[in-house]
Order: C-alpha cells, then structure tokens, then sequence
C-alpha cells in the first residue's frame, strides 16, 4: 500500500478514534449532550422503551454507547484497512446524522450560525473523505510491470 494512502487513511480516521474513546470514557456527558440535541420519533418511542427495559438503561446512555462504539471501531476498522468500505459506509452515514442534529446552522444566527457553519463544512469535507474511502476500499497502487 502506498504509504501516503497509509498515512491519509489514518489521519482521516484519528477525529472518529479520538471523539469516540472521549465519548465511552464519560458516558454521562456524552448522554446529556445527546438528550438536549436528539429528540426520539413518536414512532420509535415503543421500540425505545423495548429497549430500555431491556437493557436497564436510559436512551441518551444507549446511543452515546452506541456513537462511542461506532467511532472506535469504525475508525480503527478503516485504520487497520479491515473491511474498509463497509466502516467508511457507516461512519459517513453516522457523520451525515450528527452534523444534521448538532451543527444546524440553519436555525441559528450570530456567532452560534458562524461556529456552525465551519463544523457543517469540516463533516462535509470528512464525508466526502469516508465516501473515497468507499469507493476505494483496500485500494493498492498498481506496480510499473502491471500497467
């Protein structure tokens, strides 16, 4: 593997490793951050409950669990190059998600809209990197003698 390739494919992924280990590291932050941003559909409400009951947790604590855990192991999937298509899917499925609840710049104004606004262009630049991820996969430069 080329090792530029090497390099850009980790330091692409470093954000999701780094913010998901913070995320798991302080579940109780992280839960309260997502009950004042997320509001669960009224469709989903039986289905959260199945789900609370279940595992004895709240649902803001179950999906900073499940952010957490998607950030790392996606990040470190696509780190290691290990079904690198398949984590770079879902990280930028997950990135598409968090900017729309957490950086709407839309119903903002001032400073709050301007913060937002780079945020909003930062996730793009990074979903536009994870989606090159996928249509690359594994990719290994061809050799002299192949071409």
């Amino acid at each position: 593997m080329h090792i530029l390739f090497a390099i850009g494919r980790v330091l692409l992924v470093l954000i999701f490793i780094v913010s998901g280990a913070q995320k798991l590291i302080d579940i109780q932050a992280t839960a309260a951050q997502i009950q004042s941003a997320v509001t669960i559909p009224d469709a989903f409400r039986e289905y959260v409950g199945q789900v609370e009951s279940v595992t004895n947790m709240q649902w803001p604590q179950i999906l900073a669990i499940l952010a957490g855990a998607i950030e790392v192991v996606g990040g470190l999937l696509i780190a290691f190059n290990i079904a690198t298509r398949s984590a770079a899917t879902v990280l930028a499925l997950y990135t598409m998600v968090a900017t729309y609840y957490y950086h709407a710049f839309w119903t903002m104004s001032g400073e709050a809209m301007q913060n937002n606004i780079i945020h909003f262009e930062k996730n793009l630049a990074i979903i536009g990197g994870l989606l090159i991820m996928v249509v690359l996969g594994s990719w290994k430069p061809m050799r002299q003698s192949e071409l």
